[in-house]
């Protein structure tokens, strides 16, 4: 953390489905660390998705006991989307406690693992299914599949977070606007949503060119930086950060707003050196 000027990291659990047990295991180890270093990390509770009843409960639990800032789930569980009547109750725990909900890519579910096998090596199959695009595609359909159940109409309060740079979603942000509309009597417009709703992180994504479209379609205000540690490297996260304030392409404001000044309100931490 040092070494990338990181002063407040955020912890989470890696993919994985876990039981209610396994989840309440993991986050009081969780609030260990952090209660024993709480100037330089926060948490995000671990949740038994499987069971959205013991999610909503696990969550309430972790906000109120462990006072972590948020959540982080899976993409999916084994296969299944959040968009059934069943979650409406997590998610409406969720704006309740007016906390974000991250979403996050986990390992491809059995259902669609063909999609991603073909005429080439097992490591190019894992790779297209997972970090190398599948997960990020399918994070950000589950997003389009939240919309369309009319998950926003119900809960216009919502917070969800997205990844590495939006998983995809901003370069077809104006096609999904457009195009939404055939999807059903949905209150609140997608361009809403997004500009309401959805947050988005760097997470491991180090380029500029995707950063110059979400300067020109997301509000400056739900873009955070995130390293995606330990999947990539805090010095480069850094080196990104230097790559930007270089590029000419934000003002040092809005730089310190992706730096640390939005996850600060977001998640209602406070950095205690907040230089970049």
């Amino acid at each position: 953390m040092s070494l990338g000027s990181i002063s407040l990291q955020v912890i989470s659990h890696g993919p994985g489905t876990l039981s209610p047990t396994q989840c309440a295991a993991a986050n009081l180890q969780l609030f260990t660390a952090v209660s024993a270093n709480p100037s330089r990390f926060a948490g995000f509770a671990c949740l038994p998705m499987a069971d959205p009843t013991a999610a909503a409960e696990e969550l309430k639990s972790c906000i109120s006991e462990y006072k972590f800032v948020g959540a982080l789930i899976d993409n999916h569980v084994n296969g299944a989307f959040y968009d059934g009547p069943s979650y409406r109750p997590f998610f409406q725990t969720a704006q309740e406690l007016d906390i974000p909900i991250y979403l996050h890519p986990t390992w491809v579910s059995p259902s669609s693992s063909q999609l991603y096998s073909g005429n080439f090596t097992p490591g190019a199959s894992a790779s297209i299914g997972a970090s190398g695009f599948g997960w990020h595609s399918e994070t950000g359909i589950h997003i389009l599949r939240l919309f369309a159940s009319g998950l926003f109409d119900l809960f216009p309060k919502l917070k969800i977070v997205i990844g590495h740079m939006g998983e995809m979603l901003p370069f077809m942000l104006q096609r999904i606007c457009e195009l939404s509309i055939r999807w059903g009597e949905i209150k609140r417009g997608f361009r809403e949503v997004w500009d309401e709703n959805i947050w988005i992180t760097t997470s491991g994504v180090w380029s500029l060119d995707p950063m110059a479209c979400i300067l020109r379609n997301t509000k400056i205000e739900h873009i955070l930086y995130s390293v995606d540690y330990p999947f990539a490297k805090n010095e480069r996260g850094l080196k990104w950060i230097e790559e930007l304030e270089e590029s000419g392409m934000v003002s040092k404001e809005d730089l310190e707003k992706i730096a640390y000044k939005n996850a600060e309100k977001l998640l209602g931490v406070k950095a205690v050196s907040s230089s970049i």
